[in-house]
């Protein structure tokens, strides 16, 4: 297992950005009378479900190594629960992959992930501003290849992947406030 290097003193843009703008925001804007009530990114999970894995193994460890460069993390692979005859599926069977995020390495993949990734769509014009109504937000992406990790002359199929933002927020619109000051680029309200 590889050694875990740490440069000291480093310290990622956006958690500077968070400490200095967007917590003074937050306390601002829902009158929190300490920075501990401000809302706070508590990790990413990155989701990628690959289905067509039942009839080749080899899937699954593509998917790996892609959400592995995406992450900078070792990702895991999810398996089956249940047997379901109509999919040809086995419980126990590998059908997709997942990374957790927490820390540096978080703040890291939501910048790159802000100024990088998301620019990269076609047609972009915002994220839609939908939470689950506990504070966490799922941002849906269709396309792997949005990311500069990614060689897209290696890629064998297109996959998309799940991006979810669990926040401590107790409120949607504290969580919502929390990812727009962070930078993510919501769909303006066209009423």
């Amino acid at each position: 297992m590889a050694k875990k290097v740490e440069v000291k003193g480093y310290i990622p843009t956006l958690k500077k950005k968070y400490a200095e703008e967007v917590v003074p925001a937050l306390m601002k804007e829902f009158g929190y009378k300490t920075v501990m009530q401000a809302p706070r990114l508590e990790k990413i999970v990155i989701n990628q479900g690959v289905g067509s894995a039942v009839a080749d193994k080899k899937i699954v460890d593509q998917a790996l190594t892609e959400l592995m460069a995406i992450a900078g993390q070792k990702p895991v692979s999810t398996v089956s629960r249940k047997d379901i005859s109509n999919f040809k599926l086995r419980k126990g069977m590998p059908i997709g992959v997942r990374v957790t995020l927490r820390r540096e390495k978080m703040y890291e993949f939501l910048e790159r992930l802000i100024a990088v990734s998301l620019p990269r769509i076609r047609d972009f014009k915002g994220i839609n501003s939908k939470l689950d109504g506990r504070g966490n937000y799922t941002l849906g992406i269709s396309e792997q290849i949005i990311f500069p990790e990614i060689d897209i002359d290696k890629v064998t199929r297109i996959n998309g992947m799940e991006i979810s933002f669990i926040t401590s927020a107790r409120t949607d619109e504290e969580a919502f406030s929390l990812l727009r000051e962070f930078g993510l680029p919501f769909k303006k309200n066209t009423k």
